[in-house]
């Protein structure tokens, strides 16, 4: 077999392509809390476009004139209160070349032919990464095709706000002389909740052996269950409530904790719709709006109870949302809330929503969008995408169970759903 190897070119910084403010911008209390320093690792798959490096490079150019504060810094004046330091320097942008086709490497689909690292961008050895808000890396492949590697900051951008700058360089690549949604700053203007003094050590972590999984639940399954949901209680379901309850109640039964152990469900809700008359405006903004919300039940509740009764105590949480969020960011409770790191906890991300599917070069919307840096050991999770065009339905990225729960699991969650088994064979890793 041929080896599949990628030839990177140096990285370059690529400023605005015209003067933008130089000034030091406010994080919000949200970026501070939402996930640190923590770089999103993706890859975008398009299966052709001309001259795709230069084209991209030259919107991201246009883009930044318009979103001038991701051309600069990540800097920490205070401990504790990391700001953007806009200082015009730009993002660093790698060019690359891949010397087979995405066909021979079967699209980027898991187990990946090639390694992450040759895939994503690398700033020069002396960059300090964590300063960093952006880089992105372009790799044409010899059928036409290309992908685009990023890594971009959490601090600076949630999923929505990350999909909307990039939709913004696609319509620059397009020809548009500015973005449709203009961008919205405006971090000073949410509240923030008075610090609550760490108590106690540093918590500590214990490092699982997840096994690698990606499956297809089919959008029939989805309806079936969507369907089952209104005939036994009157209301609509989405398919966050559909695929949630899924996996947290078949992972429940795989895991087989003791019947009085507590199993938990954690999930980012978007808040944007909780900011107005907070922020000035909330479309365009690109800061974090998201909480974190969590279920704690009773390894026998979940166990016992239908996925109909899941499916409810899930809508439940979400429609506790508004007066939760509103608490902390308000001051009326003490703190962000977070879920326990041990085997009990699942962890669940939704990126089908986001716009990432969405962004058009000239070209067309990519073939795929996935993430490279879900591979964490300390939490059980599940990703959610859109899968690999034409294909319809979820994808779910699975690292949520130990080897020896996994066969219970997918029988469990075959059950309930129809999903490609020669999907799951060929990702198991």
């Amino acid at each position: 077999m041929s080896l599949h190897m990628i030839t990177k070119s140096p990285a370059v910084r690529v400023p605005p392509c015209s003067t933008t403010p130089i000034l030091t911008l406010p994080l919000s209390s949200i970026d501070r809390c939402t996930a640190g320093r923590m770089s999103i690792d993706s890859v975008t798959v398009f299966t052709h476009g001309v001259k795709a490096a230069k084209r991209i490079r030259d919107a991201l150019a246009k883009a930044l004139v318009h979103y001038y504060p991701v051309a600069g810094k990540i800097t920490e004046f205070n401990l504790g209160e990391p700001e953007v330091d806009c200082t015009g320097e730009g993002i660093w942008f790698v060019e690359a070349n891949a010397n087979c086709s995405l066909e021979e490497v079967n699209y980027l689909e898991r187990p990946l032919m090639i390694p992450k690292e040759q895939l994503l961008p690398q700033p020069p050895p002396e960059t300090k990464l964590q300063d960093e808000i952006l880089s992105i890396q372009v790799t044409k492949f010899t059928c036409g095709g290309f992908t685009i590697g990023i890594c971009s900051s959490h601090l600076v951008f949630d999923g929505i706000g990350f999909g909307q700058f990039l939709n913004a360089v696609g319509e620059m690549a397009c020809g548009l002389p500015k973005p449709t949604v203009k961008p919205v700053w405006s971090r000073e203007h949410i509240p923030a909740p008075p610090k609550v003094p760490l108590a106690g050590p540093p918590p500590s972590f214990t490092i699982f052996n997840f096994t690698t999984s990606v499956v297809d639940i089919s959008l029939d399954s989805i309806n079936r269950i969507k369907g089952l949901y209104m005939t036994e209680t009157g209301q609509k379901s989405s398919t966050f409530d559909v695929v949630t309850a899924m996996i947290f109640k078949c992972r429940a039964h795989a895991i087989d904790l003791a019947p009085e152990a507590e199993t938990r469900l954690g999930f980012a809700a978007s808040t944007r719709h909780l900011l107005h008359g907070v922020l000035p405006s909330v479309e365009g903004y690109y800061g974090n709006c998201v909480y974190p919300m969590g279920i704690t039940k009773s390894s026998q509740e979940i166990n016992k109870a239908s996925l109909v009764t899941v499916m409810s105590i899930i809508k439940d949480e979400k429609a506790a949302l508004s007066t939760k969020f509103e608490d902390w960011m308000y001051g009326r409770s003490k703190s962000y809330q977070n879920v326990a790191l041990d085997y009990g906890t699942l962890a669940v991300s939704d990126w089908t929503k986001v716009g990432f599917n969405e962004v058009n070069f000239g070209w067309g919307q990519p073939k795929y969008v996935f993430p490279l840096n879900d591979d964490l050991d300390i939490i059980a999770t599940a990703i959610y995408l859109k899968p690999p065009l034409p294909k319809t339905g979820i994808r779910l990225i699975l690292r949520c169970v130990k080897e020896e729960h996994s066969a219970v699991f997918f029988d469990e969650l075959s059950k309930l759903a129809v999903f490609s088994h020669e999907s799951l064979d060929a990702a198991l890793i």
